[in-house]
């Protein structure tokens, strides 16, 4: 069998698992999120943290609850690892320093997963499963609950009230995240995965050299990583690492688990909002897009690159043997399409116009599918933008959903779009412009060195977690410039979005005319996929042109 007829296979049969999954499991969280009934261990846990789980909340309360878990989740996570020696279970590795631990700390919470140091040689296992783990599921389980949020908005009239944060984090966690991981956990392991708590394991190497491997509880960290769109790995090469990913069944399945949450929510989205032709439509959108991008991928590293990679039928530095070109490229176009960030393969390898693709995939804004729950309120804060635009060409006021379109809506729209692009821009401009953060490029006579930057901080600002490699991100302005653009990334979308679902709430529904854009049709997917594209592109060109660009041409 070719290459290509396997590639071609692969993508068909993800393509067919998450056709099988996503009538059932987003029927379930729409179950979820509407739903009157707590089970007895919510109701617990509610009297646990003071909650009145009939109590809704607006907008501002909503993101004030929000906001506090998270900033308590930081500093919980810094403490951590700085008492890290002291805790049971380190294998006797020291404390992390400061300057990384707040990084981290940042980067878990920010569902980003940013790893600026070698996992196994700096966390010990407590601080893998106690800390890095627990917030790739709280961190997942708040981008849902903003979803659910922004859902909700275009679903209710004539209130202020949203929900409760509370409520929709327990319910997140313990009837969504933690079924789906256990079970993810025992098809990892049925795989090959390594699930133990094991200081090492000795090999020896192909010249006859000794070498401790360290073991771990791989499969269950490795699961919710991919399930919750996180990206952090256990070993430093990621998803590359055999104990993370030994084959080519766990790979797709790997695939499967990132795409699986985004895909089905907007089915969710479309029976919240009693009409499942808009979700459909918005699948449509990331479907085609997440279909270009791959596409794109795996023609650049497949056809390579120079005469070398010609020569030998594909761009394989920096790839596993196992996997090859065309999984590696899935796997780098669903991770930078999901905010998810794990890798099977080097991107700083990929060639340049290959590599070019992953950075622009991550510049659309995390939207194809996207990160859970950030994916979906990300794409409609775009359809809704879409939907102005198209009202301006018709000359009436823009309606989405049978909720208008005023200017109120339009400054939360604007504010939300340039919010990413500006923190990543400034902060790669930062970076070129002082010279210890230029000292730590190490290729600084081309424009892959820039591109190495702009992808740091593209990846950091949209909460994705990957990294091209060749700059030294372990000092202190990366650590402190890539927190806080991973803490603004984050968090600023997030109050936006949920000041723009309190204002849709408040609205009236208004009736459906003659000159209603129908948002359900071929017409309006093709209009957002134009907008997706044209936003970024005017936003970002400047930037791609003087690095993968350049390198490419």
């Amino acid at each position: 069998m070719s290459d290509t007829v396997a590639g071609l296979l692969q993508v068909g049969l993800l393509v067919a698992l998450l056709a099988a999954v996503y009538r059932p499991l987003g029927g379930y969280l729409a179950h979820v999120y509407t739903t009157g009934k707590d089970s007895r261990v919510e109701h617990g846990t509610y009297k646990l943290l003071g909650v009145d789980s009939k109590a809704d909340q607006t907008w501002a309360v909503y993101a004030r609850s929000a906001i506090a878990f998270s900033a308590v989740s930081v500093i919980l996570l810094y403490l951590i690892q700085r008492l890290q020696s002291h805790l049971p279970l380190s294998l006797g590795l020291p404390n992390v320093g400061s300057g990384l631990a707040f990084n981290t700390a940042a980067s878990f919470v920010s569902n980003t997963n940013w790893q600026s140091y070698s996992p196994e040689v700096t966390m010990g296992h407590l601080v893998q499963f106690a800390g890095l783990a627990v917030q790739n599921f709280l961190s997942a389980a708040v981008g849902i609950t903003v979803a659910v949020v922004v859902i909700r908005g275009f679903a209710r009239s004539k209130t202020d009230r949203l929900g409760n944060f509370w409520v929709d984090l327990v319910r997140t966690v313990l009837r969504i995240l933690l079924p789906l991981a256990v079970l993810g956990t025992l098809i990892l392991v049925a795989m090959g995965v390594v699930q133990n708590f094991s200081g090492g394991h000795e090999v020896t190497s192909v010249i006859g050299q000794t070498q401790t491997i360290p073991g771990g509880p791989v499969a269950g960290q490795e699961v919710i990583k991919e399930l919750g769109t996180n990206g952090g790995g256990f070993y430093n090469a990621n998803s590359a690492h055999p104990f993370e990913n030994p084959n080519g069944l766990s790979n797709l399945f790997e695939i499967f688990l990132l795409l699986l949450i985004p895909v089905c929510l907007t089915r969710t989205f479309g029976l919240m909002v009693k009409d499942k032709r808009q979700g459909y439509a918005i699948l449509g959108v990331m479907g085609t897009l997440w279909a270009a991008f791959t596409f794109a991928a795996t023609f650049f590293e497949t056809q390579g690159a120079g005469t070398a990679t010609q020569a030998a039928g594909a761009a394989m530095e920096g790839k596993e043997t196992r996997f090859g070109e065309w999984a590696s490229a899935l796997f780098a176009s669903s991770t930078t399409g999901t905010s998810t960030g794990a890798v099977n393969s080097a991107h700083d390898s990929f060639t340049p116009l290959g590599g070019g693709t992953t950075v622009f995939h991550m510049m659309l804004g995390e939207v194809t599918p996207g990160g859970v729950g950030t994916g979906l309120y990300g794409m409609l804060v775009l359809a809704v933008l879409t939907v102005f635009v198209a009202g301006l060409m018709v000359g009436r006021t823009p309606e989405y959903l049978k909720k208008k379109i005023t200017a109120r809506e339009m400054k939360l729209v604007s504010l939300y779009i340039l919010a990413t692009p500006t923190v990543v821009l400034v902060g790669a401009s930062l970076a070129m412009g002082l010279a210890t953060a230029r000292a730590s490029i190490f290729n600084t006579d081309s424009p892959h060195g820039f591109s190495e930057v702009l992808y740091a901080f593209t990846s950091a600002g949209n909460n994705n977690g990957s990294a091209f490699g060749g700059i030294s991100a372990n000092i202190p302005f990366y650590n402190t410039a890539l927190g806080l653009v991973m803490l603004l990334g984050r968090f600023v979308p997030i109050v936006i979005v949920l000041a723009l679902a309190g204002s849709f709430a408040q609205q009236a529904p208004v009736p459906v005319t003659q000159g209603t854009l129908p948002t359900h049709k071929a017409l309006f997917v093709t209009m957002l996929i134009g907008v997706v594209l044209i936003v970024t592109g005017l936003t970002y060109f400047p930037a791609l042109t003087l690095g993968p660009l350049a390198e490419g041409l």
